[in-house]
C-alpha cells in the first residue's frame, strides 16, 4: 500500500454516506437502500481505508466480512474508489481481514466476484475445487423499487427480534414452492 493511507476496523469511523453512494452504483448492489447498507454494516466485521492527506481522513475503500468466527467467513462489498486504485489498497484490505486476530480460526473464506479474480488469487483464494457441492438460494434479484406482482401479493408474515432487541417484521413472498 503506497501513499497517505490508513486501514481501520473501527466501526465508529465508517462514513456510511460514501459506502452507500458507491454500493448503490455498483453492479452487485445496484440501487441498494441506505437502511440495508446500515444493517449490513451493523452485522458485519468491516474494514476501511482512509486517505489521511485530507482533513477528515476520507474513506476511500471498504470491505466487510459476514462470519461466525469459526467455520465460515464471506467477504463482501469490497471496493476502492476509482481515483485511489492502483495503490494496493484492495490487497491491503483483504490482507488485513485475513490477518485479523478474530478470524484466525475460520476454516473457510468465500467470496463472489465478476472481475477481481487476480486480486483475490494473490491473497490465496482459488476457484471452488468442487463447485457442484455448493448451492445458492437467491431471494431478491435487485434492490430496485419495482417488484413482480407475485412478490407484492400473497406472502407469509414474520416477526423476530433483531440483535439490538428491537422487533423486526416483514413479508416473505409466496413463490409457489
Amino acid at each position: 500500500m503506497t501513499g497517505p493511507y490508513e486501514i481501520s476496523f473501527d466501526p465508529a469511523r465508517l462514513q456510511v454516506d460514501v459506502i452507500h453512494e458507491f454500493l448503490r452504483e455498483s453492479y452487485w448492489a445496484k440501487e441498494i437502500p441506505r437502511a440495508t447498507v446500515e444493517t449490513a454494516i451493523r452485522n458485519s466485521l468491516c474494514v476501511a481505508v482512509y486517505d489521511t492527506s485530507t482533513p477528515r481522513a476520507s474513506l476511500v475503500g471498504f470491505a466487510r466480512v459476514l462470519t461466525d468466527y469459526v467455520s465460515l467467513a464471506y467477504l463482501a462489498d469490497v471496493f476502492v474508489l476509482p481515483e485511489h486504485r492502483h495503490h494496493g489498497l484492495g490487497s491491503a484490505m483483504v490482507r488485513a481481514i485475513l490477518d485479523h486476530p478474530e478470524l484466525q480460526g475460520v476454516r473457510r473464506f468465500l467470496l463472489a466476484t465478476l472481475d477481481a479474480h487476480a486480486l483475490y488469487a494473490r491473497a490465496g483464494f482459488e476457484p471452488l475445487a468442487r463447485p457442484q457441492d455448493f448451492m445458492t438460494l437467491r431471494r431478491v434479484t435487485s434492490y430496485s423499487a419495482t417488484q413482480s406482482p407475485s412478490e407484492k401479493s400473497v406472502g407469509i408474515l414474520f416477526s423476530r427480534k433483531g440483535a439490538d432487541g428491537e422487533a423486526r417484521g416483514g413479508r416473505i413472498p409466496d413463490r409457489g414452492l
